[in-house]
């Protein structure tokens, strides 16, 4: 698969390994693909991201990523759901954070060592390694030879979890991302 990624493609994975190095995490998680995605000058992605004001608010999805850390990896929605049924995810990261430490429950933290094969290989969560496939089913469908930084973007975008719901928040939906990017087909003008 990996020899159908265009340059900009192969620079998003990359751009995670390092942003997951930086982190001190085990491995390479479609946060640290989004990292990456918004790192990248002169592409598609940075376009849409410019052109939703995504590059603007960098520290705000950053701080949403963060915060999504710090509660063990849960998105707003899982929290929100919890809280349904009362139980108050702010309350009981806050306990724990009194009795072990700040970040206790940071999602993919340092709490082991990182599990690397003795090359210091990072390997891909199951998660990033499903948003790696699925930009190669986009790529696909959309009718392109080949897998660029757009069908990664998307892919994050289409994977339910804490990336999606906070490109969601800052307006950046799989509609408006692949609107942003491609266009509209259905607001391009005639030809006669």
């Amino acid at each position: 698969m990996f020899e159908r990624f265009t340059e900009g493609a192969r620079g998003v994975v990359t751009g995670a390994v390092g942003h997951s190095e930086r982190m001190a995490a085990d491995s390479v998680t479609e946060e640290h693909m989004l990292l990456a995605l918004l790192d990248q000058e002169g592409t598609r992605t940075s376009f849409a991201f410019a052109a939703l004001g995504i590059r603007d608010r960098r520290p705000a999805v950053e701080q949403s990523l963060a915060d999504a850390r710090r509660h063990g990896g849960l998105s707003k929605a899982d929290a929100d759901a919890l809280a349904g049924i009362g139980i108050d995810v702010d309350r009981i990261v806050s306990k724990v954070e009194e009795a072990h430490g700040e970040g206790a429950m940071r999602a993919g933290g340092t709490a082991g060592r990182p599990r690397r094969w003795w090359s210091g290989h990072r390997g891909l969560t199951p998660g990033a390694k499903g948003v790696l496939e699925r930009s190669l089913r986009i790529a696909v469908g959309r009718g392109d030879r080949h897998i660029g930084d757009e069908h990664i973007l998307l892919a994050l975008a289409a994977r339910p979890g804490v990336v999606s719901e906070v490109l969601s928040d800052h307006g950046a939906t799989y509609t408006t991302l692949e609107r942003t990017m491609f266009g509209d087909p259905g607001t391009l003008p005639a030809t006669g």
